[in-house]
């Protein structure tokens, strides 16, 4: 079980990648992002459906962490589609009152289940037989589900939960994110103008999020906002970046090696360092 699933996040995971790293609108990525993830659920399901777990404790841990990983994702851009399908293009106080509707429904979702969801991020596990088992599932919970959850073969009391809370936390970065970037539009408007020829970014529009969010992140430009300080550097380096920076930020978290770029860039300046060291002790400086 545990290579096929590899195997199937890895696939999933260079997927979202390419997605996400085009020039294209967020209705367009969110729709594309879907189909894939729609199809590996598909995908994952009848694999499981057909598998025979080895004990109760493999049962459990799909349940409750390797399914919802998986499914929290494709909540989460059904959700993004349907928010940005229906957002108002008018004021931008109407855009604000939108957005914060949605933040509201989510605090609301989380106030009723308070209790499940400080069970589930404490990482207790007295429950988990009665959450994560199939064959216990309380009828009430489809009331919430739709069509992946019909099947009580892939289903329990409680997979459906924290997979939409996981889609909640991910949807939160993605508003407060909007909410800031409507904040900030009046100081994007001020960055000052830069010469028609300038250098040219040459690696991914990820690995420039990495660099923005470093310089953010140690305050090496003060406190200047963040979506200003993307404006400027994307305008500097003349590449184009979605000012809805939150969500690949919220990508970023979940690599497994979550800042390749940063890391490759400081192996490179230590290479030229030592490269250096060399030419300067054989009398050839660079």
């Amino acid at each position: 079980m545990i290579a096929f699933i590899e195997k199937l996040n890895s696939e999933v995971l260079r997927s979202i990648e390419r997605i996400e790293s085009r020039d294209t609108d967020v209705l367009k990525k969110s729709l594309e992002a879907s189909r894939v993830l729609g199809e590996a659920f598909d995908r994952l399901k009848q694999y499981i459906i057909g598998y025979r777990f080895q004990n109760d404790d493999e049962e459990i841990t799909f349940f409750k962490e390797i399914k919802p990983r998986l499914f929290c994702r494709l909540i989460y851009y059904r959700k993004l589609y349907n928010i940005e399908m229906n957002r108002p293009v008018g004021s931008i106080e109407a855009q604000r009152e939108y957005l914060d509707a949605h933040v509201r429904a989510i605090n609301a979702y989380t106030q009723k289940r308070l209790d499940f969801i400080r069970y589930f991020r404490s990482g207790a596990t007295h429950l988990d037989s009665l959450y994560f088992l199939r064959g216990q599932t309380d009828t009430e919970q489809y009331l919430e589900t739709f069509y992946y959850e019909l099947d009580p073969q892939f289903s329990t009391n409680a997979d459906f939960k924290v997979a939409k809370i996981l889609a909640n936390d991910m949807l939160s970065v993605y508003l407060m994110g909007e909410l800031e970037s409507l904040e900030s539009t009046n100081y994007r408007n001020m960055v000052l103008p830069l010469p028609d020829v300038r250098p040219t970014w040459q690696d991914s529009k990820t690995d420039l999020t990495e660099l923005i969010y470093l310089l953010d992140s140690k305050g090496c430009f003060g406190n200047v906002p963040l979506t200003q300080l993307a404006s400027y550097i994307s305008s500097a380096f003349n590449v184009h970046l979605d000012m809805n920076l939150s969500r690949t930020f919220c990508d970023m978290k979940i690599r497994n090696n979550p800042t390749p770029w940063l890391d490759k860039a400081k192996e490179a300046l230590l290479k030229r360092m030592q490269t250096w060291k060399r030419n300067k002790k054989n009398g050839n400086p660079e």
